[in-house]
């Protein structure tokens, strides 16, 4: 690649999931015209032969090895310290780009130098709507949220504040947060603002980013010109009950780092509350359901996160458990 800026630098981390980023980077050269662009992908220790691929069948990608994970922010930060582009986009290997949503994505941002953090919208792999793009942590959203009313009226935009579950996602409009799985950032808004917090190990990270780029006077738009599909969680489903946690983890961090500590020890208990009232169910079911096993995981799972908040949750990035 030219050491001359380009347009865009695609950040792809990526932890075992080689069928999925080859599948990821062939959209992304079959989809991305009429703008100059690098690929990057940063693997985090991956153990399924991702490195090889990549190597063999898109030599044109940069690529960065690690040597262990050092989880989502700390991976993408290693990717925008050698990016050349004049934006980056975050993109998830469990992404497929669509009608050329990336160009589509990098025009609307030029159109709007107000804008820090652009986002598109995201389908499930059956086409239907993949709900992105929501509201900041706070203790009444949490409540909301926790409380899951917001399935019983998705079209309230009071309990569906925290999820817009309202919002069809089919107008321009200014979020709070941009979902990291497809996230076009402003060079010049992170030379202002600085990286992403690596305190953050997976969950959350996008989230203190925007809030940052907000305090800062950016804007944070979404537009639904632009399409991907995003297949979802397909690093995290190997370990669903640490990420679970490690999400939850996040968010404390979050609380913690940006509100006072009376909001921070009222979010804890709040997320105590929310886990520990499932167990009993979990409990039931792993004495009669048919799938013990994993009734009997999801239970210690939801205990663990009654547990873990009431101590301070002492890691609160969740590299480690506790």
């Amino acid at each position: 690649m030219s050491e001359n800026i380009v347009d865009l630098s695609i950040i792809i981390v990526n932890w075992n999931t080689r069928d999925i980023l080859w599948d990821c980077l062939k959209s992304v050269f079959d989809q991305t015209q009429d703008i100059t662009f690098e690929v990057i992908v940063v693997d985090n220790a991956s153990s399924d032969n991702s490195v090889k691929m990549v190597k063999s069948e898109f030599p044109q990608v940069v690529l960065v090895e690690n040597k262990e994970n050092r989880g989502f922010a700390a991976a993408n930060n290693q990717g925008m310290q050698i990016a050349k582009g004049r934006y980056v986009l975050l993109l998830n290997s469990d992404t497929i780009v669509l009608d050329g949503a990336i160009q589509k994505t990098l025009v609307f941002a030029d159109q709007h130098p107000e804008a820090a953090v652009v986002g598109c919208r995201v389908l499930n792999p059956d086409k239907s709507l993949q709900p992105t793009c929501f509201m900041v942590p706070s203790l009444l959203n949490l409540f909301l949220s926790s409380s899951y009313l917001y399935k019983l009226f998705p079209r309230s935009r009071f309990w569906g504040r925290e999820r817009m579950t309202w919002w069809d996602r089919d107008d321009v409009r200014e979020v709070e947060v941009v979902t990291g799985c497809f996230m076009l950032v402003r060079k010049d808004a992170i030379s202002q603002v600085g990286m992403m917090d690596e305190s953050f190990f997976m969950y959350a990270e996008e989230t203190d980013w925007c809030y940052r780029f907000k305090k800062a006077g950016w804007n944070l738009l979404f537009t639904p010109d632009a399409q991907i599909v995003h297949l979802g969680g397909q690093s995290s489903k190997k370990v669903r009950s640490d990420m679970i946690l490690q999400a939850r983890a996040g968010i404390l961090y979050f609380i913690k780092k940006h509100y006072s500590y009376v909001k921070y020890i009222l979010c804890c208990i709040l997320f105590s509350l929310h886990a520990f009232l499932r167990v009993p169910y979990w409990l039931f079911v792993s004495i009669v359901g048919t799938d013990k096993a994993y009734a009997k995981a999801t239970m210690k799972t939801y205990l663990k996160g009654a547990l873990y908040p009431l101590g301070g949750w002492r890691s609160l990035s969740c590299k480690k458990e506790g």
